[in-house]
């Protein structure tokens, strides 16, 4: 398999979180651990020193020629009030019309709204700036509570650690689980996330403030295939359905049948990446009662079946 090729387009004022987040998700070479490796650059339209936005400078020593190929192209966030040559503009055209993939990161999605690219689509950014978008581009569906969203190929995020988020995601759909969870591990971060300005695809095991519930949700994780109702595991921390419920939502920023049935599906996809086992038993193993209810949550969620699944993601 050749090397997905990543490009950051970094402006002045970038922010150094969200450029670095995106160098720690593509920019390292993780083979020695079993996981991928990416051909990533960073670009400019002048290259040379770029200021960013707290103080220091960084050297960006390509190009926008550098994004001719790239496979994926990432909008760095930059400073309210930074101008966006329209080279850039049109360089994130080309690259979405030749089938690219196009990220941005926090305030980055202002660079795709500029260009056309988020008109008549669902997008995100930090709920700080969630107003100011949705005022300045009225074609753009804002979406102020989600952690990112994918919309025909453009994956737009909320801020700092949101773009972490969005860029497993990137990983995710082109490489499958697997070598998610393997970069995820190498950052110590939840290789999916729900809550706060919550993600809205997949399953995660939340931090939470209560030790009880953090030990419930690493106990359901590793038990998928067991009876995991309301009931069943407020039960577990002496609850009443009724509170647990409420705490649960409190504690996670979803519901218990949200947050099991999207760790159930990972759990799904990881047996299919890995494992030889029929529908039937990979439904079991997950959690789900027959494979026609596995189908139904893998077309729903992840627009392809679980044999398409498997096909795409097995052995990569």
């Amino acid at each position: 398999m050749s090397l997905l090729k990543v490009r950051v387009i970094a402006l002045p004022t970038v922010s150094p979180f969200e450029l670095s987040a995106a160098a720690e998700v593509f920019g390292i070479d993780r083979r020695d651990t079993g996981g991928p490796v990416f051909d990533f650059g960073v670009v400019t339209p002048t290259p040379g020193r770029l200021a960013t936005k707290v103080g220091f400078d960084v050297l960006v020593e390509h190009g926008l020629e550098d994004l001719d190929g790239a496979d994926a192209v990432v909008m760095a966030p930059y400073a309210a009030g930074t101008e966006v040559p329209e080279s850039v503009l049109e360089a994130l055209r080309a690259a979405h019309a030749r089938g690219a993939w196009i990220v941005s990161l926090c305030s980055g999605a202002f660079a795709l709204a500029l260009a056309g690219l988020l008109d008549g689509r669902r997008a995100t950014t930090h709920w700080l700036y969630t107003a100011a978008l949705a005022a300045r581009h009225p074609d753009v569906e804002v979406d102020p509570d989600v952690l990112y969203v994918e919309h025909d190929r453009i994956i737009t995020s909320a801020g700092t650690a949101a773009s972490i988020d969005a860029c497993l995601h990137l990983v995710r759909s082109e490489l499958g689980a697997s070598p998610t969870a393997n970069i995820a591990r190498r950052m110590v971060v939840p290789p999916h996330r729900d809550g706060g300005q919550a993600q809205y695809i997949d399953h995660a095991v939340p931090e939470c403030s209560s030790d009880s519930f953090a030990a419930l949700l690493g106990w359901a994780s590793e038990n998928p295939a067991t009876d995991l109702s309301v009931e069943a595991l407020a039960r577990r921390v002496l609850l009443t359905p009724r509170t647990f419920a409420r705490r649960f939502r409190a504690e996670t920023g979803t519901t218990p049948a949200a947050w099991v049935g999207r760790m159930r599906l990972a759990r799904a996809q990881e047996i299919l990446e890995q494992g030889e086992e029929g529908l039937d038993d990979v439904a079991r193993l997950a959690g789900f009662s027959d494979a026609a209810l596995l189908r139904q949550h893998f077309s729903r969620t992840l627009g392809l079946s679980p044999r398409a699944y498997r096909a795409r993601f097995r052995g990569v």
